[in-house]
């Protein structure tokens, strides 16, 4: 079997948003990729996850080409083709439809940057792209997704860029997140910690609706403790 242990590790990816509450039934999907290979491994569309198994996932070229697998790929599979291909320091992406972050691309709103956990995972707003043309949809729409998530990240849509490593995650207007990691499992840890900064921006909107974003000096404080070579949050660099 291809690539056994990134099949083992996109699997256990899917679980964990089951387990965390992100997807209902089979929404949602994970994916990852071996660069040496110039492989991705991604779930299969529409199987129930108490059935999947690492011999269901499906392995694809960069372009979404079928390598091995006898399933049909998940149904968003260009749209992390094409960030895999974008983003070439990316290990994983994930896709879900968890509430309070889809409430808030739904809305075609960012997600702002209002607190040290969101800081601590974030560094800045979660953004959010410019709807799509009609013309998109009617198009290659899932093509057109991450063309549109990639347009929002370098500012080829009039807005500022993003570092793609530093706000791992985009709201998709009017449909729902994409997330990524340097591997399946960092995808999927902030899947859930985006979910949950959603959560805690939309409770704060609703005690205080101008409530003010984080500090630059408490946003640096908190996401450098934990990114970039002079981190000291864990055990490998103790402060």
């Amino acid at each position: 079997m291809l690539l056994k242990q990134l099949r083992e590790e996109v699997l256990e990816a899917n679980l964990e948003l089951v387990r965390r509450g992100l997807v209902l039934y089979t929404f949602g999907n994970a994916s990852g990729v071996d660069r040496e290979q110039g492989l991705v491994v991604i779930k299969p569309s529409g199987v129930d996850y108490d059935v999947l198994k690492p011999e269901h996932m499906v392995v694809t070229d960069l372009h979404g080409k079928i390598v091995e697998g006898t399933l049909r790929p998940s149904s968003d599979l260009d749209t992390h083709t094409l960030l895999y291909r974008e983003f070439e320091q990316i290990g994983a992406v994930v896709h879900t439809h968890s509430e309070f972050a889809t409430s808030f691309a739904q809305a075609g709103l960012p997600i702002p940057a209002f607190g040290t956990t969101h800081a601590d995972y974030f560094y800045g707003p979660v953004p959010v792209t410019a709807p799509l043309s009609d013309a998109a949809i009617g198009g290659r729409y899932v093509h057109e997704t991450g063309l549109a998530i990639v347009a929002r990240f370098r500012g080829l849509d009039g807005s500022s860029p993003v570092d793609p490593l530093a706000v791992p995650a985009c709201l998709v207007a009017g449909h729902a997140p994409f997330v990524w990691g340097k591997t399946a499992h960092d995808a999927a840890h902030n899947a859930v910690v985006l979910e949950a900064v959603a959560r805690m921006a939309y409770r704060t909107i609703g005690l205080k609706a101008n409530a003010g974003e984080v500090s630059q000096g408490l946003l640096d404080r908190h996401y450098f403790r934990k990114h970039g070579k002079d981190a000291t949050y864990g055990q490998g660099n103790p402060s």
